[in-house]
């Protein structure tokens, strides 16, 4: 009996790690940094001096240190994590109409002159970033969460087999 493709395929599953959702995870901190780095280095008038700036930061701590933890149970094919890369992503998704959509509506005072606060490049910028990183986390949970059961169900027919 020679196995086909896809049964090598799956039985190879059990010993590799699931690269592919790690890295979108990765993915996702990367494009995450790129937009907190666009909007922690505006200074424009006094708009950025105020709480919502500090939950902005600490909600970037705690999606770093999520994102990153998912990434790597993901690699190793834990099972639960693929609900926080949703999560994760869905939160993304919802940062949008907070900070940046607030930056752009506003304007300020900068030498008596009163200015945008941020620019329409900015705010698509901005408003990618956060897109890209959102779908990453979800295209990561669907294919962790995927992979997973297709390997749970090939290890059941091999628990079959053997008794």
């Amino acid at each position: 009996m020679t196995p086909d493709v896809q049964t090598i395929a799956k039985d190879r599953m059990r010993y590799t790690k699931d690269k592919f959702s790690s890295m979108l995870a990765i993915l996702a901190i990367v494009f995450d940094c790129l937009y907190f780095v666009s909007i922690y280095q505006s200074d424009v008038g006094t708009f950025y001096y105020n709480w919502l700036i500090g939950i902005s930061i600490v909600y970037n701590l705690i999606f770093l240190l999520a994102a990153f933890l998912a990434s790597e149970s993901v690699k190793n094919r834990r099972t639960g994590y693929s609900g926080i890369l949703v999560i994760l992503g869905v939160v993304q998704i919802a940062r949008i109409f907070i900070l940046p959509a607030q930056a752009h509506a506003a304007t300020a005072l900068v030498n008596g002159v009163e200015v945008a606060v941020m620019s329409d490049n900015q705010y698509l910028y901005c408003v990618a970033c956060l897109l890209i990183s959102a779908v990453c986390c979800i295209v990561a949970a669907v294919v962790s969460a995927k992979n997973n059961k297709t390997l749970a169900d090939y290890m059941k027919t091999l628990e079959n087999k053997a008794a």
